[in-house]
């Protein structure tokens, strides 16, 4: 993990930290890897700011690394390590949960898209660490985009395993994987994907062409779907970077609000990896966030 894009400052944004990026590396003899995220940790604390990360394994390290804190040994080596002074701990909470709390108004309702929720397999998984309550049938995404003006669907992978980054060693397993995610979606009547994991967000948008089959489901962060329902440009959400095109799903959308929206296919090779955030931006945030 050394060499890692670490947090070295940052800027609140509500109670949303957003941090600037800063290479940096060390070595922590038997804190790794507790000692990275409680370097976070203690950012956020002297920030007087909750954690709100938008990543799914992100989020799952930095809470796993609260429980792995409350060994007093662990965290008097982490405490040791960072120098001494505050005790990391503090409060993290995935996109999502935030989300979950705020009322927010659809001005441009999703009605009549049919979305198809996919949590995958780490972001609720355990419960007693994640806080996300039902681990098999979760249903904080679902609540979510219902609020945008979008039915969602009742089906059975919503927590499936997509392979993860197992896209280069076992490329046959992650096909295999992700293949039968978007298959059950199609046949439950998506119309489209959501999704709460940059990773997820990648092996099902990206693979569907050697899957094959003519699956064409578009996979859209959740994110994604609540900026259009408040009347974002799909632009704007980079949704024209997608490689499963998702403009002509939208296009009876947006015939009965506004014009419907032109698609716009941007070079692949452009697109070296769908999370990256525009180089002029001074900030990044743990995950993505559109």
């Amino acid at each position: 993990v050394s060499g890692i894009g670490a947090i070295s400052g940052g800027e609140s944004v509500g109670a949303v930290i957003v941090y600037r990026a800063q290479n940096w590396s060390t070595s922590v003899t038997g804190a790794e890897p507790a000692y990275f995220v409680a370097r976070n940790l203690v950012l956020a604390q002297k920030m007087g700011l909750p954690m709100v990360i938008a990543c799914a394994q992100c989020f799952s390290r930095h809470r796993f690394a609260l429980e792995e804190l409350k060994d007093p040994v662990m965290k008097a080596q982490v405490v040791k390590a960072l120098g001494g002074g505050v005790a990391p701990g503090g409060e993290v909470k995935h996109l999502l949960q935030v989300l979950d709390g705020v009322s927010f108004f659809a001005t441009k309702p999703l009605a009549g898209l049919k979305v198809a929720c996919y949590y995958g397999c780490l972001l609720v998984r355990p419960n007693e660490v994640t806080g996300f309550g039902d681990e098999e049938n979760p249903t904080i995404m679902d609540r979510i985009v219902t609020a945008t003006g979008a039915q969602t669907l009742d089906w059975g992978l919503k927590t499936a395993c997509c392979g993860a980054g197992m896209g280069v060693p076992r490329k046959d397993m992650v096909l295999r994987l992700t293949g039968n995610i978007v298959r059950q979606a199609k046949a439950e009547g998506a119309d489209c994907l959501a999704v709460a994991c940059p990773m997820c967000h990648y092996n099902l948008d990206t693979y569907q062409k050697a899957i094959g089959g003519d699956l064409n489901v578009p996979v859209l962060y959740f994110t994604q779907l609540v900026g259009l329902s408040l009347g974002l440009k799909p632009e704007a959400l980079w949704l024209d970077r997608h490689l499963v095109d998702p403009m002509p799903m939208l296009a009876p959308i947006w015939a009965v609000c506004c014009r419907p929206p032109k698609s716009k296919r941007v070079d692949r090779a452009s697109m070296i990896f769908p999370a990256t955030i525009a180089t002029s931006s001074r900030l990044v945030i743990l995950g993505r966030i559109t």
